[in-house]
């Protein structure tokens, strides 16, 4: 964990009682747990829960630390929270990583219903990777899924459970250490919007990755008040700038023609047959300067883009 993603996870957070049924190291719990009054920590490794214990006194924090497996815990707990946090381990004695909520270490679905029966509100961190259609439909209770990104590389998928929950289940996307907005949605707002598509026109959008992994293609061109340049291609494009949850590009189209070689440019492509690598040697082109051009697909067909 980074400090920037435990002090956006602990934003909002307050209450009674807080426990943290995978402790690590601590730093995810140091931040969540600051404004409970009462903080238990559990982690079965016992040398890395003395070296947790060292650093919290050190840091002026106290906290029940108990050293013990999660499911004995589990099993003799009598206590009620406000709030749970799990990290799973995603990875085997091997080393391999895992992804499926089953494999994971604890087996989220087989102490679900025992979280949520102990605690108002539990919270999972997953990996960046998992499928977000099969978290809706495996877990229970799901009353938030935030996907939260650091300079457009996607961290960590956070799960935000609430017992016997009626809200309507809510999809967060953060990019932190940028300026750009939040965006939130619910699964039947994407499904309910037809985006209109266009050619190119004056300012080009790239969502940022959150965005992206959220799968709210149709949607963010409503919010946003933008037009799609393709249906299987995940740009927008408007006459007016907008502040906007990923890059914003002033552009002209150009014909191929008009790249000459050893021109210096960053290249991007998306829905386009050939990757960056094989565009610039393909044009031969250098990489780098302050302009970029960018490889796309629009309803008109293959298109070129650079930006002003």
């Amino acid at each position: 964990s980074s400090e920037s993603t435990a002090k956006e996870k602990a934003e909002n957070l307050s209450g009674g009682a807080f426990l943290d049924l995978t402790c690590g190291f601590g730093i995810d719990a140091y931040f969540l747990s600051q404004n409970f009054s009462e903080v238990t920590l559990l982690e079965q490794n016992k040398d890395l829960l003395e070296i947790v214990q060292h650093n919290w006194k050190t840091l002026g924090r106290e906290a029940n630390f108990i050293n013990e497996n999660l499911e004995q815990f589990l099993e003799i707990n009598e206590n009620q929270f406000d709030l749970i946090y799990l990290d799973p381990a995603r990875r085997d004695k091997d080393h391999r990583k895992k992804f499926l909520l089953s494999d994971l270490s604890p087996n989220i679905l087989e102490i679900q219903d025992k979280l949520l029966s102990i605690s108002k509100k539990i919270m999972i961190k997953l990996s960046p990777l998992i499928d977000l259609k099969y978290l809706q439909s495996a877990v229970k209770s799901i009353d938030e899924i935030e996907i939260i990104a650091v300079k457009n590389e996607v961290k960590e998928i956070v799960l935000h459970l609430i017992p016997n929950t009626e809200n309507k289940l809510k999809i967060t996307t953060k990019n932190l250490n940028t300026d750009e907005p939040n965006f939130s949605f619910s699964p039947e707002e994407e499904s309910a919007v037809t985006p209109e598509f266009s050619d190119i026109l004056e300012y080009l959008y790239i969502p940022n990755n959150a965005v992206l992994k959220s799968g709210a293609f149709n949607l963010i061109s409503k919010k946003f008040g933008l037009k799609k340049l393709h249906p299987n291609t995940h740009l927008y494009t408007s006459d007016k700038a907008v502040d906007f949850c990923g890059r914003v590009f002033k552009v002209r189209e150009i014909s191929a023609k008009e790249i000459k070689k050893g021109d210096v440019f960053n290249i991007i492509s998306k829905n386009h047959p050939l990757s960056p690598e094989q565009i610039k040697t393909k044009y031969k082109l250098k990489n780098g300067g302050e302009h970029y051009l960018i490889f796309t697909q629009s309803k008109k067909g293959m298109v070129i883009l650079q930006t002003l």
